[in-house]
């Protein structure tokens, strides 16, 4: 039997998964028709600029449940043969998931996970961008109340969906564990310029700015690092 998918997707009060917390969840289970959406009382103040991409409150989640109580549900909704799929799930919704959970003192589900944006980067080179809206846009999928987390969820469902065409989870989990050798570059002023042929002075800009350090450029900073474009 095939595992199912349910995809997720995290509102948070930042980006650091170690000092910022979830203030929303959601996701929603194609198979089974179903989908879950909690506010999460983070115990702190949202900054303000963080409300003004999630549109979240400190208002909205002053009565809402702790992160504690809402993982018991997100465990139960998981339950069963699943897979986990989010956009940037590896840089961000996994790391925040995981540390509320371990911070909560409650078992993170043991589920396998995909992050559809390293899909459509690995899969999908010829297109100019990866983000969630962009990809609505080309699929030509209706925009929604983007940045809630059941509507960025119900949006990737439909994306990924029509990324992947017929393959199954297994087939998607085991062409994502396949190593994949980057070699060109992806943003910035040189993006699409073979890496060998990047100058040295930006190689070395990025590398000294932290920028290849970022869990997103992982793969980046291995690729220079094998054409023996970084010091030792």
């Amino acid at each position: 039997m095939s595992k199912r998918p349910i995809y997720y997707d995290t509102e948070t009060t930042g980006v650091r998964p170690d000092k910022d917390r979830i203030i929303e969840i959601a996701a929603y289970d194609p198979i089974q028709d179903r989908s879950f959406e909690r506010l999460i009382n983070p115990g702190c103040p949202i900054p303000q600029e963080a409300s003004a991409i999630h549109n979240i409150t400190d208002d909205m989640v002053k009565d809402a449940p702790s992160f504690k109580e809402v993982a018991q549900e997100f465990s139960l909704f998981c339950e069963g043969e699943v897979v986990l799929i989010a956009h940037n799930n590896d840089a961000f919704d996994l790391p925040f998931i995981q540390s509320e959970f371990s911070r909560n003192g409650v078992p993170f589900p043991q589920l396998p996970t995909i992050d559809s944006l390293k899909f459509s980067r690995k899969y999908r080179p010829d297109l100019p961008r990866h983000s969630l809206q962009h990809l609505r846009e080309y699929h030509g999928i209706e925009a929604n109340n983007a940045h809630r987390a059941l509507d960025d969820v119900v949006i990737l469902h439909q994306v990924f969906s029509l990324m992947i065409d017929d393959l199954t989870m297994e087939t998607i989990l085991e062409l994502m564990s396949e190593k994949h050798i980057l070699r060109h570059m992806p943003f910035g002023k040189h993006r699409g310029t073979p890496l060998k042929d990047i100058p040295p002075g930006y190689v070395r800009w990025l590398h000294e700015n932290g920028a290849l350090d970022k869990p997103d450029n992982a793969e980046l900073k291995e690729a220079f690092s094998a054409l023996g474009m970084l010091p030792n």
